[in-house]
Formats: structure tokens, sequence, C-alpha cells
């Protein structure tokens, strides 16, 4: 098996001042590619530690993407850290400070004398393609691994994975198919609740079934080899059946997207009115390209469920869309929904046990409460459903 890692480099990442976004995309888009990762390490902007796992990890891996420290200031260390765990010096990549002068004259600017710095590579590494930006990458062989060594910004690092060096792997390993993950999501339910019903599920051997907890949502991921794709897909329709009415959308797209689909296939435009979400539903809903339609984020009010009811069913008519989601105001953990429909308007109160999370947390909680009532009814479902620590208290249908 070829043993894959990566190694993120900078105090910024190290402590936590930043989030690692570019090891969780590498992560999945290696798997997909049938290179799961067996380990990422973190290293602050220290020179000697940068040579000292480079080092370690040359004995290690076969693989090894290092991230960051590419940059033309002081602390970026990567290359000088590579050339010294190598034992060579740094040359400067003419070609490379050529296309970084014509980088910075194109957009009417002179390069700053520190960005030569981005030009010097290791005297035995092959430079590697930055098409975005001005840190070139390079790859070079230590020991039993080989190593790529990318720019920490994240559009330079994903074209630079996908377009340099995922081209190199597939020349120099003989790669195997990507393992099969099948994923679905709930909301409701707990993972304890989940992982005790789904345990005595006899899987595939090889096969493994995964929890991920993010709050609202669990994800079941039932991951294996590519070759036991007919076995899992056998047992699948079980794992289905035990999530139930709690399986809120499969695969990896979003609930907010497959709603927006949803919506455009049946020629369905929405407007949503907020209070407690604060304009999360709308952001949600304009990112994935919903039909969305004149929305509101309203200040706090007390309404009862009718008077919120009968406001969606206004507000469609103010607006001109066919469908209005309404949430309304957080008051002793309940709070009020309200769904019109060309069919009918629907109303929702709803006790969330959520008060020792963070507003943050508590708005996302609604907003997919909202957005699973409109995925019920777009699917012929009952709007209202019992989910494990969400109470509906009461329903209204006008």
């Amino acid at each position: 098996m070829i043993k894959v890692e990566m190694l993120s480099t900078g105090d910024e990442v190290l402590y936590g001042q930043i989030i690692d976004t570019n090891a969780a995309w590498l992560a999945d888009y290696f798997f997909e590619q049938g290179l799961p990762m067996s380990r990422r390490n973190t290293v602050g902007d220290s020179l000697e530690d940068l040579i000292d796992v480079l080092k370690e990890r040359s004995e290690q891996a076969d693989i090894l993407i290092v991230n960051g420290g590419l940059g033309p200031t002081s602390d970026d260390l990567s290359a000088l850290a590579a050339a010294k765990a190598a034992g060579v010096e740094l040359v400067e990549h003419q070609e490379w400070l050529v296309h970084m002068e014509k980088f910075f004259s194109e957009r009417g600017r002179v390069m700053a004398p520190s960005n030569r710095k981005q030009a010097q590579i290791p005297a035995n590494s092959e430079m590697v393609d930055n098409p975005v930006g001005t840190a070139c990458g390079f790859a070079m062989q230590l020991n039993r691994c080989l190593m790529f060594f990318t720019p920490g910004v994240p559009s330079e690092f994903k074209a630079m994975v996908d377009k340099q060096i995922m081209p190199r792997l597939r020349e120099r390993f003989t790669l195997p198919e990507p393992p099969i993950c099948l994923r679905l999501t709930t909301f409701g339910r707990s993972e304890s609740e989940l992982a005790q019903s789904l345990d005595p599920l006899a899987l595939p051997a090889g096969a493994v079934m995964g929890y991920r907890s993010s709050m609202p949502i669990i994800e079941l991921k039932l991951t294996g080899p590519a070759s036991l794709r007919e076995a899992m897909e056998a047992v699948w329709p079980e794992v289905r059946r035990v999530a139930g009415e709690s399986i809120i959308f499969e695969g990896t797209e979003g609930l907010p997207v497959q709603i927006a689909s949803r919506l455009k296939e049946k020629g369905l435009s929405i407007a949503v009115s907020e209070q407690f979400t604060a304009g999360l539903l709308c952001l949600q809903l304009s990112g994935a390209d919903a039909p969305l339609g004149n929305s509101s984020v309203l200040s706090a009010r007390e309404e009862t469920l009718g008077e919120l009811t009968r406001r969606a069913a206004q507000e469609a008519a103010n607006t001109g869309c066919d469908i209005t989601l309404v949430v309304g105001s957080l008051n002793d953990e309940h709070l009020n929904f309200a769904l019109h429909t060309p069919d009918a308007t629907h109303g929702l109160r709803v006790k969330f046990n959520v008060s020792r999370h963070a507003l943050r947390t508590r708005q996302e909680v609604c907003a997919m409460m909202a957005l699973n009532m409109l995925r019920r009814w777009l699917n012929d479902r009952d709007v209202a459903a019992e989910h494990g620590w969400i109470n509906v208290v009461e329903t209204l249908k006008l």
C-alpha cells in the first residue's frame, strides 16, 4: 500500500489561528483518487523542526505533500529546510524568476526584491509550476519519499495538486481503485442511538461503518475497497431503513443544493423571512443557487403560531413567490416555523433542548429544521416529523 502523508507548516496553523482547510481538502481529494492518507502532521515556523520532520518522514512515507512556507518573508522556511535536509544548496530558478517579473509587470507593479526568494529551490529538485501565483512549487526525492512542496494559498494549492502533482503521481505509481464510500446524513438523532441500531448489522468483511458528528447532523459512512461495491450496496438499504425519518440527504452535495435542484425541477420560486436564523437560510439557499425571491431578516417579535402561519401566506402574496419559508423568534426554547406552498400553509411549533450550545449552533439547528420542512414537502412527505431531541409540540395547517 502506498503510504501518503501531508505536512502543514506555519505558526498560524499550528496555534489554531487559521483553520487548515487545505488538509481537509487534500484528504478528501486523495481519498477519491485511491490514495487515502495515512498521516497528517503540522509544524511551526522553526527551521530546525522542519528539517527534523522532513528527515523523519522521508524514512517512513512514500509520498509527502508539504504545504506552506514558500512565500517571500523571513518566516517562509520550507525551501531552505528541504535543501538542508537533502544536504544541497538553494539555487535560483531563472525561468521562474522571469515568470514572476512578467506576472508583476502585466499587473502594472514592480516586483519587490524579496520576491526573488520565491524562485529559490533545492539544487536536486524539480520545479513544479504554480499556474495561479508567484511561489513556485518543487518536488524532490529524499530517501524513500517523493516530496512535493506547495504554497499555502488554497487556490494555488488546489490547482497545483490537481494539475501538476496528481499527473506526476499517476506516472510514478500504480494507483489502486478509489475506495467506495456510501454516505447519508441524518438530523435529529444522536450518534449513540444510531450506532446502537446499526452495530448488529452484518457488514461485508473489509467494510467499515463510520460516524461523523457535526451539530446538528450525523453523517453515516460505509467505506470499503472497490471490490466490495456490490456487497456494500446490498446492505445499504438496511442502513437507510435504520436511519429512517431522520435521513435528510444522501451523498455529499448538502441539503441546500438538493433543495435548490428540486425547486428548479418543479419550477417553483421561494422567499424567506427570518428572525432567529438572522439571514442564515437566505445565505445557504443563495449559495446553492436556489430560485430565491425577495427575502427579509426581521427583528425579534412575539407571534403566535397562527400569526406566523398567516404571515407566511401574506409574504407569498407580497413577494409573488410560490413558496415562503418563515422562521420566528426563539422564546423559552420554543420556535415557530411556517411554510406556505401552492397547496396549503403549514405551521410548526418546535421545542429545542439546545440551550447549552452557542448561538451560532442554535441558529444552524433551526435553519436545518426549516430546510427539512421544505425538503419533506418537496418530496411529498408530511412536513412534521419527530426527531429524537427535537420535539414538535404543535402543528397547524391553513
